[in-house]
């Protein structure tokens, strides 16, 4: 075996043995390009496992919140609210279309947007007159964010909220999917999220008519007749019906990659318990956090040593960079207890 072989990917992607049995029935029918009845299927499929009324299957995620925050009439000189931390996917298409971030701070519950401070931003918001058009919160690592409490601040100014769900398809907002009471929830397909279809998202909501506008949209903003014509700028933005195919197979597993996520994380949690200054983010008591990701925050006070050097200390131990990669579990905790042990 050789080197690379050894190597532990950070979330891989994982197939479920089927993905191939709707690619070749993909290509029996013939539908390689965009659109086709696996691309109709897979939106069917995520309907039915989410709870959404309507859906678009896209290329990424990104390119659904480009599409969604244009649909609502984000433009230029505008205002998105949005998670302080999150990824930059989330936030760059508010600047595709010439708007302002404005980032909101986030709680030690669920490490999402902190409803009272949005609650508090608005209010001084609408004082000075320059109320947002849009809020922006990411689910962060698979943690579903306080909807009910984003939605009531946004309420009496009717600002409508879009939901970042790349990372948390399968979470639980009660007991229901994350962001289905937002106006429009985007997910992410991307090789490392949760499932994949290698590239896609899907943006999902239950107002049809912001559906009906963003397939407008994602297919060239062509308009129905036989000729070309195009009244508005659009975007080639459709998933491919090969990528929907994939991503069909992988919806049957999507509760089974859950519960593996969620296996992983409790068992970092029990075998780091004890060692102070290791903190894993915390689910929220209103949901089911997917733990798309095992996330811990250091605190060298306490350990006796920052996160860079346990990083050091492992490409040290291992011969090989960390970038991109996931250590053995048994190692990685000897490590830290071996700083715990030397610091003490």
């Amino acid at each position: 075996m050789n080197e690379e072989s050894k190597r532990i990917f950070l979330s891989p992607p994982h197939m479920s043995g089927r993905e191939l049995d709707y690619v070749g029935a993909a290509f029996e029918c013939n539908y390689i390009a965009p659109v086709g009845p696996q691309l109709t299927e897979f939106e069917a499929k995520f309907r039915e496992t989410t709870g959404f009324q309507y859906c678009a299957a896209v290329t990424t995620g990104t390119a659904a919140i480009h599409l969604t925050l244009q649909t609502i009439g984000v433009k230029p000189g505008d205002r998105v609210f949005a998670s302080s931390l999150t990824f930059v996917g989330s936030v760059s298409p508010v600047t595709y279309l010439g708007a302002d971030i404005v980032f909101i701070d986030s709680d030690r519950e669920s490490w999402n947007m902190d409803p009272n401070i949005l609650r508090e931003e608005l209010k001084a918001s609408a004082k000075r007159g320059d109320l947002p058009v849009a809020v922006l919160p990411t689910e962060l690592y698979g943690q579903p964010c306080d909807m009910a409490a984003i939605r009531d601040a946004c309420a009496p100014y009717g600002i409508p909220v879009i939901a970042d769900c790349a990372e948390s398809l399968g979470a639980k907002y009660g007991e229901r999917q994350s962001g289905i009471d937002a106006r429009s929830a985007i997910f992410s397909f991307n090789g490392n999220k949760i499932i994949t279809t290698s590239g896609g998202g899907m943006i999902a909501s239950n107002d049809e008519e912001l559906i009906r506008n963003c397939h407008y949209l994602a297919t060239q903003a062509r308009q129905p007749v036989r000729h070309y014509e195009h009244r508005d700028i659009g975007y080639n933005y459709r998933m491919s019906n090969i990528l929907a195919a994939i991503g069909i197979a992988q919806l049957g597993v999507l509760e089974d990659r859950v519960e593996r996520k969620r296996e992983i994380f409790d068992r970092y949690a029990r075998n780091f318990d004890g060692v102070n200054g290791i903190t894993f983010s915390p689910e929220p008591s209103y949901g089911r956090s997917t733990h798309w990701r095992t996330v811990a925050t250091v605190d060298p006070k306490i350990l006796g040593v920052t996160r860079d050097e346990i990083i050091d200390l492992l490409i040290a131990e291992t011969g090989k960079p960390i970038d991109n990669a996931e250590y053995d579990f048994g190692m990685l905790t000897t490590c830290l207890r071996f700083f715990v042990e030397e610091f003490e």
